[in-house]
């Protein structure tokens, strides 16, 4: 059993692909990390020491909010949600897209600055397109991310 130096990972887990809570259970007993699903519905989780889930009620920002108040220096957040990223950065944590990108202090600025722009014209009634779908190198970009991450 390797040790890592992360103490926690949070899952923003309304949307986070099955695929990757499966590699993220893997690394959780793999390590002894623990990983806790935060999400508005009931989710199911294998028996394990190391995960957790925690239904909170529904409502915008509702998981987000929770991720924030319990997220420590440290800890890793995986999540799709730009402005949740920037915020768990902010209070020295890590935060990693399902997509295998890692958001940094020196990124996530940019990448608020894109979303915004394009939540603009899709309110001036530009059709943006929406996220590619998930696929096989997505999934292999975040298993290699996250064991980098989990060596450290």
């Amino acid at each position: 059993m390797k040790i890592t130096s992360l103490k926690q990972i949070w899952v923003d887990a309304d949307a986070c692909p099955k695929v990757i809570k499966e590699i993220l259970f893997r690394a959780a007993d793999r390590v002894g990390v623990p990983v806790t699903l935060v999400a508005n519905q009931p989710l199911q989780v294998p028996g394990s020491r190391y995960i957790r889930s925690i239904q909170v009620a529904a409502g915008f920002d509702v998981a987000d909010n929770h991720i924030v108040k319990q997220a420590e220096t440290g800890d890793l957040v995986i999540t799709a949600d730009i402005p949740l990223a920037a915020e768990v950065i902010a209070k020295g944590c890590l935060a990693l897209n399902p997509r295998g990108d890692l958001y940094t202090e020196d990124n996530i600025r940019q990448r608020l600055n894109m979303r915004d722009f394009m939540d603009t014209l899709r309110s001036s009634g530009v059709d943006t397109g929406g996220p590619a779908s998930f696929s096989q190198a997505d999934r292999l970009a975040f298993a290699n991310q996250l064991d980098r991450l989990l060596a450290k």
